[in-house]
């Protein structure tokens, strides 16, 4: 096998090569031999059918495989000679068109090489870690928000109108062609209007209905109801009123706690306090994080790779094109061209990846099986009652597993660097903290 270097430009790379005819037929006749031990030919012994005979009849269907194979072995020798890595899959060709059996194999490889990442002083990084404290206020403030979701009601003035949102506790009956149906009464059922809980128009009919109020409410089954005998019927529900009550906070005690599965107020405020540390140090990473790649971005320099700028560029623009037009679902509009400043931010990104990429191979840095399992789990949860089935999906995919192992990997490259930076700490409000994780949205 004979390689020439063709193209040496930047990170461009080409190569001319030559497989020779015998080198190809050796590996044909190798392949036919490794074949015959197991074949059987009319005439002849298990294994022992002559070779030219085998040739003869197998060699053009082999010679292609093995065509294949010598060229990705070139190309194996190649790469492990030279240390290159390619940045995307290499465009190969054969270059005598007119290639007839017999002549040696000729191939024009093409393709860019990832660079060779310098290496950085993360100790020249000044970073600011913000830290909020929980102040009583903010634990109020949820403490509000949970009493304000509770579901609670309490009773409204007697003669006061049922409104939208209200709760109407009744007994009701049900008929159909004035017959009393299976499951079509109870009593003291409570209902809250415009829920949606019950027949398609059922609720709307008790809006502005009083304590003591009798109503009668006609409604229609739908086609497809799970009860076939009720299925597209009419029916007819005597409603009686027994009281009204409007939606409103519930009292902040032991009470609601116990709601939210806490034994008392205290063990909810603690249960709160650990939620919006969780939320704080979260949002403290983020705002680091994007200062942390400001930095990285401005502190190392190297030749990046056209075709996966241009490939990062075009996702950008393909992606902030359908932010921009929501309602275009399918991906068959015209292609979008990137801009300028699509090209610039591809080109952080992709300088960023390579290097967290480089750092990560070069510290041995590595995403463990059980952060693999922990990361499934916590996606699967995402799907109630598939959970199952979701995490036997996710085993069985690669490419949703390293959706999930990417992220990982990034923070934990991403801890690393900052173990080496300089990091001071800064106390801040939590007006100040989110002031600051607005503001990268803005950027």
């Amino acid at each position: 096998m004979q390689v020439t270097e063709t193209l040496n430009d930047g990170l461009k790379r080409g190569y001319q090569i030559t497989v020779p005819a015998g080198e190809l037929d050796a590996k044909v006749n190798a392949k036919l031999d490794e074949a015959r031990k197991d074949f059987q030919m009319k005439g002849f012994r298990k294994g022992k059918a002559p070779a030219a005979l085998m040739k003869k009849m197998f060699g053009k269907s082999v010679l292609g495989e093995a065509m294949q194979e010598t060229i990705d072995d070139a190309m194996r020798s190649h790469f492990d000679e030279t240390g290159d890595r390619p940045a995307m899959q290499p465009d190969v060709k054969m270059t005598n068109d007119e290639w007839k059996e017999g002549d040696d194999v000729e191939v024009e490889m093409t393709y860019e090489a990832l660079p060779d990442v310098p290496e950085a002083d993360f100790s020249k990084l000044k970073l600011e870690k913000l830290v909020a404290e929980i102040e009583d206020e903010a634990v109020n403030e949820a403490l509000e928000n949970l009493a304000n979701s509770a579901n609670h009601f309490e009773s409204r003035k007697k003669g006061t109108k049922a409104k939208d949102g209200d709760q109407v506790v009744i007994d009701f009956v049900g008929s159909v062609d004035g017959e009393e149906f299976e499951g079509g009464a109870a009593e003291d059922y409570p209902l809250v209007l415009g829920s949606n809980s019950f027949i398609p128009g059922f609720e709307e009919q008790l809006v502005g209905a009083k304590t003591g109020e009798e109503v009668t409410v006609n409604v229609s089954f739908p086609a497809e109801y799970q009860a076939e005998a009720l299925a597209g019927k009419d029916a007819v529900f005597a409603c009686t009123v027994k009281e009204v009550k409007e939606p409103k906070a519930a009292p902040i005690d032991d009470e609601l706690a116990k709601k939210f599965n806490m034994d008392d107020l205290d063990a909810l405020k603690g249960q709160i306090k650990e939620r919006l540390a969780e939320e704080y140090s979260g949002a403290a990473r983020m705002v680091m994080k994007r200062n942390l790649m400001d930095g990285l971005d401005d502190l190392v320099s190297f030749d990046l790779p056209p075709s996966l700028v241009k490939t990062e560029a075009d996702q950008i623009a393909h992606q902030l094109w359908h932010e921009e037009n929501p309602d275009v679902e399918g991906h068959d509009h015209e292609k979008v061209e990137p801009t300028d400043e699509h090209m610039k931010l591809a080109e952080r990104r992709v300088r960023l990846g390579l290097l967290l990429a480089d750092l990560g191979t070069k510290n041995n840095i590595t995403v463990s099986d059980a952060e693999m399992q922990q990361a499934m789990m916590q996606q699967a949860r995402q799907y109630p009652g598939q959970e199952r089935q979701f995490f036997e999906f996710l085993q069985k995919n690669p490419g949703a597993q390293q959706q999930l192992r990417a992220p990982i990997f990034e923070d934990k490259v991403v801890d690393y660097i900052l173990e080496l930076a300089k990091v001071t700490e800064k106390s801040v409000s939590k007006d100040e903290l989110q002031k600051a994780v607005e503001a990268l949205d803005e950027e």
